[in-house]
């Protein structure tokens, strides 16, 4: 006897004319339509931005808000942490992986942090001093007191790089460090070594800093 076979092994189906596929039991909407089922109409459409088809929503570009990305808004100044010459600086109270921090500071329009300069060393070391005596922390899940910063080992170029891919050549690393090229290739400021930095594996869940300079601002 021949076990059945069901026409339909997802046991599901697509609606407002979504066409089902078989091998991965997923629907493909028709135009202005989205959800696992199609069952979600959307309507609008994104004049300075991405469309997200699984929100059925728009991710604006930089300078836009609104359900439709049309609202032209400022640069909202008073979310940044730290302002610095013309760069504004975001201290996130959440963590992440440094990848997934770097995609957490470009969904802002942002980058993460890159430290050019010992002033602005400086300026952020103290900042985040006085950030672990307030204890500003809202998401608990974090593996350290420490934060990502735009700089990764290149093991083919043998050299530290921020992510626009210029070689850095201010660096403040801890005493001793870095002690890891190969191993640790993500950046980050240290706690215990007055944020100074070090490098560390890049899955560790750090808290991170986002930075606006200035030709961002510019877009907005």
């Amino acid at each position: 006897l021949c076990p059945e076979v069901p026409r339909n092994p997802c046991r599901m189906s697509c609606r407002n004319s979504g066409r089902l596929d078989m091998s991965s039991c997923q629907c493909a909407c028709p135009p202005g339509y989205t959800g696992r089922y199609c069952q979600v109409r959307c309507s609008g459409q994104c004049l300075h931005g991405r469309f997200r088809k699984e929100e059925c929503s728009c991710l604006c570009d930089a300078g836009y808000g609104g359900a439709e990305c049309g609202t032209k808004i400022q640069f909202p100044f008073h979310a940044c942490d730290v302002r610095i010459d013309s760069d504004c600086f975001m201290v996130s109270p959440e963590a992440d992986t440094y990848y997934g921090a770097k995609i957490k500071c470009q969904e802002k329009g942002a980058m993460l942090a890159q430290i050019r300069t010992q002033k602005v060393q400086d300026i952020l070391a103290f900042y985040l001093s006085r950030l672990e005596m307030g204890n500003r922390v809202t998401d608990t899940d974090f593996e350290t007191g420490n934060f990502w910063i735009g700089l990764t080992y290149k093991t083919s170029k043998a050299s530290f790089r921020w992510d626009m891919g210029e070689p850095s050549s201010f660096t403040s690393f801890a005493f001793g460090q870095p002690d890891n090229q190969g191993f640790g290739n993500c950046v980050e400021m240290q706690a215990s070594a007055a944020f100074n930095w070090n490098d560390q594996r890049c899955k560790t869940r750090n808290r991170y800093i986002c930075q606006f300079a200035h030709e961002h601002i510019a877009l907005w």
